[in-house]
């Protein structure tokens, strides 16, 4: 089904580990497989010393067309000390819409 944007969660994976030196790369559809909407979680050194609002931008730079031919696009960006400090405290994160209960994320307010 993926084949309807062309966009696969392997597809964005190799670009982003490749453009973005990129240590750990965690990919999911959220959309059951239409390839329209993915979620991600992102370890690159690129985004050291990098606010949260530039590490978005590096990476939608680097999957422009990509993001183009899809509906929704989520990533969480880490450095590659945060990730481990965030292993390292038992606080493995989860691709955004990952944890969620119903149609509400977890740790959002009503």
């Amino acid at each position: 089904m993926a084949e309807e944007s062309g966009v696969t969660e392997n597809v964005l994976r190799t670009k982003i580990t490749q453009q973005l030196q990129a240590t750990h790369v965690e990919i999911e559809d959220m959309s059951g497989g239409c390839g329209q909407a993915f979620s991600a979680i992102i370890v690159s050194p690129l985004f050291e010393k990098k606010t949260s609002l530039a590490r978005h931008r590096l990476v939608n730079t680097a999957l422009k067309s990509e993001i183009a031919a899809i509906h929704a696009w989520t990533p969480k960006c880490y450095t590659p000390e945060q990730w481990e400090k965030q292993r390292q405290e038992g606080n493995q994160a989860v691709a955004p819409g990952k944890d969620t209960t119903g149609e509400i994320v977890t740790g959002t307010k009503d």
